[in-house]
């Protein structure tokens, strides 16, 4: 039987080798940590502690005042040394609290534990994972209690459980599935509850067969009325508008969210951060990080605390090959390769890929042909080659008249394209450059 999936999209070879068979290990307490206070789609947080000030794990250290903003938390307990300017592992400087470990104690600051959540009001539910500071896990780091209120004109029927990790590095997703399924189908149930939907699916690709065998067993000894999809292995069927389709044979719009075709879709790692906030209290200060690629001596799946600096996690993992000569957070598709290895783990770093690929220099790319390769590739039918060149050249209105604000910056074209044209990098370009114009038009308007 043919295995469901969406249209179009590309296959980049597989080392999901280096990791999938391996325990998450966890991580000793590392002996500083960075907090940013932008981790999230969304307004920036409000700093609320100061130089000096002694700190709990799990502490409110950037308050997320705006509805569409998610609080950051402590995650280790000792004393403010700075809240400064650093560099974000996206590339810019932003507002971080620095804070130094003050001993092996891990005093946690909890919330009250929901133990009834079956029987818990909803708006309480929702209001546990906003002041957790839950946000997507899978990497794009949408405020999870904004995605689970959507208005009331946009009744959701359906729930989606993301377990596709198609990156062609990352197991965390995968990891957590085969050790942790208990915990992550309870926090798919309290998710469907907050929803009110009794529909619900969990999206796997067929190249994690034991995951798939682990959830459904987990399904039936739980008594969940769930349903655990087995998909082809192709990129990016874990973009949520990829996963409908292939799952529940939904067309999202052009220019549409999930919620306009009455569905809602999160990450397998998000499903067990709601568990640990309403059953526990606890916020989110760690998540499963992916460190691998032939750049790094010991890869491995390790629980590391937000915050935590990136050459501390690899030096933990045996260090950098010899060879190594890239290293990315989240992976080589969609993934942001780091200039600084002090950067932090933040909420959206799924993965550490250090690889001894040395990539293409911008100055490697050729002509485009019009081979047309970069359009049969993406799936969300847009013409790659068009719009990047447009935004090359500063045509930012045509761009945008093309949907470049509908890409999902996925990488399908760049990966295909035989020219070695740097397409995704000039679309973001494009798409910064076309939000600054609708910025200023809405302020001339007003």
């Amino acid at each position: 039987m043919r295995l469901p999936t969406f249209n179009k999209g590309v296959h980049p070879n597989d080392f999901k080798h280096f990791t999938c068979s391996l325990p998450v290990k966890s991580l000793p307490m590392p002996d500083h940590v960075l907090i940013p206070l932008q981790q999230h789609i969304g307004a920036p947080c409000t700093v609320n502690v100061e130089k000096g000030q002694e700190v709990k794990t799990g502490q409110v250290v950037g308050a997320g005042e705006a509805y569409v903003s998610s609080p950051v938390h402590s995650s280790v307990t000792g004393v403010v040394k700075d809240v400064g300017t650093f560099r974000h592992p996206l590339g810019s400087k932003v507002q971080m609290v620095y804070i130094q470990r003050k001993s092996e104690e891990d005093e946690w600051e909890l919330m009250e534990p929901i133990t009834d959540w079956q029987a818990a009001k909803v708006e309480d539910l929702n209001t546990r994972i906003k002041a957790a500071g839950i946000v997507g896990l899978g990497g794009a780091a949408f405020p999870t209690h904004v995605k689970l209120a959507p208005p009331k004109e946009k009744p959701i029927d359906a729930f989606i459980l993301n377990g596709c990790e198609c990156e062609p590095y990352l197991t965390a997703d995968h990891r957590a599935m085969v050790e942790q399924a208990d915990r992550i189908l309870e926090g798919m149930a309290i998710i469907m509850k907050i929803l009110g939907v009794t529909d619900g699916y969990i999206g796997i690709e067929n190249n994690k067969p034991d995951a798939i065998q682990v959830m459904h067993e987990a399904v039936s000894r739980g008594g969940y009325d769930f349903k655990v999809v087995s998909l082809q292995v192709k990129y990016p069927q874990g973009a949520e508008k990829m996963l409908i389709q292939s799952v529940l044979n939904r067309q999202v719009p052009t220019g549409g969210l999930p919620m306009d075709v009455g569905v809602v879709v999160n990450n397998i790692g998000t499903a067990m951060a709601v568990t640990d906030a309403v059953k526990e209290g606890k916020p989110l200060v760690e998540r499963i990080v992916t460190v691998t690629g032939d750049g790094v001596k010991e890869p491995q799946n390790v629980l590391a605390r937000i915050g935590t600096p990136f050459i501390d996690i690899i030096n933990l993992c045996g260090g950098l090959t010899d060879e190594a000569a890239q290293v990315f957070m989240g992976g080589p598709m969609m993934g942001m390769s780091q200039l600084d290895m002090k950067v932090p783990v933040i909420k959206a770093t799924s993965g550490i890929v250090c690889t001894s690929d040395k990539g293409e220099a911008a100055e490697d790319a050729m002509p485009c042909i019009r081979c047309g390769t970069c359009v049969s590739a993406c799936p969300m039918f847009l013409l790659p080659t068009r719009i990047a060149r447009l935004s090359e050249v500063g045509q930012t209105e045509a761009a945008d008249e093309l949907g470049i604000m509908n890409c999902i910056e996925c990488g399908s074209c760049a990966f295909v394209c035989p020219s070695r044209i740097p397409l995704v990098q000039w679309i973001r370009l494009g798409k910064l450059r076309v939000g600054e114009m609708k910025r200023k038009a809405a302020q001339d308007a007003a």
